[in-house]
């Protein structure tokens, strides 16, 4: 009898077939179930990180506007921010004569926004001069430079602000002299010392600063008049050769005893772009920039002393501090401005940076460096092109075009007319033979003899200075030479 249909071989196959199809369904379905749901924690973790990370990134933000960068970073990393002792930091305080009254007659929404206004002007002109906004409370602005990075500026910077203040205020003063808006004097009281600064608080941060500085620029403030800026002894002795300040007698202070004021009258007449002394030239900030060069220097020969190798007996810090003065000395008897004594003094101090890099290719790499660092200390780009041609003078075969390419140059072989010469040029050879690049002594007198006789100094004052030793020199060791054939003949 023959089976019905379902129970046949055929029917059998279609159940496996259909089972099969139906688990593969099933495990299909199973996995892109689980796709979606990864798909979608996927998205809520993303949506979180981002939101986690714009947050920390407006954090940030905040802990950096409201903090010195340094002292933001130190926080971030985990580390406890202070306190910090600084030996010399400008503080000046700033207060608006009778706001008290001033703030009774006005509208407190029109108040707020005067305020504003005034604070806004203020930041930008302490941002501009590399100073540390500290504070306001109520109509009292705070600031203080050479924090959190020290520098030997701040006293002239600080100053420098604080007239820009009160030149704004009496612009200010001057367009509402119609009667029909009231008008805001400012007084600004400054001192010079040292301060203790860090951070306080935890949920709320902020960053202050103590000591008995503050509390004399404090002083000052109060004993201020309206558009003046009044000074300690301390500040003037720092600011002389920069402003014309006006004795004004003495002031007691608690645990200072009796303290000498100065009212900063204005910018002296050779530092001042007006007749009146109220704007600062070109001189001014190019003698700013000299004072700022010593900061400058501190750092340099710092990274020297770490950066170079022990094996540099010729090109080391001293080698760049013997150009350096060398420059200058012969820069000062060919006469040159100031403007180009800053760039001449510059290019000796960044000549052998190169160094701590690559031997070979020094002049290149000390360029390099100096395009990096020198616009964090304000030099312009014009400055730094100018300075940049100058350390490349210094290759062996380019010729110098201009006198402070010759400056530069001569300065850099200064040695070769030197009474030292003897002991700086062992220290050359020494340098060279280490690198394969003399064999031996009697090849490196060879190479010296040639080089001197065939050397000239470009300047009227090296070929005064120095020409007549180098023909020494020349003589010295060729007497060498000579000495060294006889032994070896006998």
């Amino acid at each position: 009898m023959k089976p019905p249909f379902y129970r046949t071989g055929v029917a059998y196959l279609i159940y496996l077939f259909f089972i099969f199809f139906i688990t593969v369904l099933g495990i299909k379905w199973r996995a892109y179930y689980f796709a979606k749901e990864r798909f979608k924690l996927e998205n809520i973790i993303n949506e979180r990180t981002e939101e986690v990370v714009l947050q920390k990134e407006k954090a940030d933000n905040l802990l950096e506007r409201v903090l010195p960068k340094t002292t933001a970073k130190e926080l971030k990393s985990g580390h406890k921010a202070g306190p910090y002792h600084y030996n010399m930091v400008t503080v000046l305080f700033s207060d608006i004569q009778g706001f008290t009254k001033i703030s009774e007659q006005l509208d407190s929404e029109m108040l707020i926004d005067e305020l504003d206004k005034f604070f806004l002007k203020f930041d930008s002109v302490v941002d501009k001069y590399n100073i540390e906004k500290i504070k306001t409370i109520g109509d009292a602005y705070m600031c203080a430079g050479g924090i959190p990075e020290k520098n030997r500026t701040n006293p002239v910077e600080v100053v420098l602000a604080a007239m820009e203040m009160q030149n704004y205020m009496k612009t200010l003063k001057h367009e509402k002299g119609d009667g029909t808006k009231r008008i805001w004097d400012l007084r600004i009281g400054v001192d010079t010392g040292p301060v203790v600064a860090g951070v306080l608080g935890r949920s709320k941060i902020s960053y202050d600063i103590w000591g008995g500085t503050v509390n004399t620029a404090s002083r000052m403030e109060a004993a201020g008049e309206p558009g003046k800026v009044n000074v300690t002894e301390n500040t003037f002795m720092m600011i002389k050769e920069f402003f014309i300040c006006q004795y004004r007698g003495k002031m007691p202070v608690k645990y200072k005893g009796e303290i000498d004021m100065y009212f900063v009258e204005g910018f002296m007449p050779h530092l001042s772009s007006d007749i009146k002394g109220l704007c600062p030239n070109e001189t001014f900030f190019t003698q700013l920039q000299l004072l700022r060069l010593n900061d400058l220097e501190e750092f340099v020969l710092s990274k020297l002393e770490e950066g170079l190798p022990d094996n540099l007996y010729y090109h080391n810090v001293k080698h760049t501090i013997d150009v350096v003065t060398q420059v200058e000395l012969i820069g000062r008897s060919e006469k040159i401005s100031d403007e180009d004594m800053l760039v001449l003094k510059t290019a000796a101090l960044f000549h052998d940076t190169g160094h701590m890099i690559n031997y070979d290719t020094h002049e290149e790499e000390s360029v390099k460096l100096a395009r990096k660092i020198l616009p964090g200390y304000h030099y312009s780009e014009k400055q730094i092109e100018r300075i940049s041609k100058l350390i490349l003078c210094t290759r062996m075969s380019d010729q110098p075009s201009s006198l402070l390419e010759e400056i530069m140059c001569d300065a850099d072989l200064d040695y070769l007319g030197r009474t030292d010469f003897v002991p700086v040029s062992i220290n050359l050879f020494k340098e060279l033979n280490e690198r394969k690049k003399i064999d031996s002594l009697q090849e490196w007198n060879n190479h010296q003899i040639k080089f001197i006789q065939n050397h000239q100094y470009f300047t009227q004052t090296a070929r005064k200075l120095r020409e007549v030793n180098k023909k020494n020199q020349l003589e010295n060791i060729r007497a060498e030479m000579r000495r060294i054939i006889v032994n070896e003949d006998e």
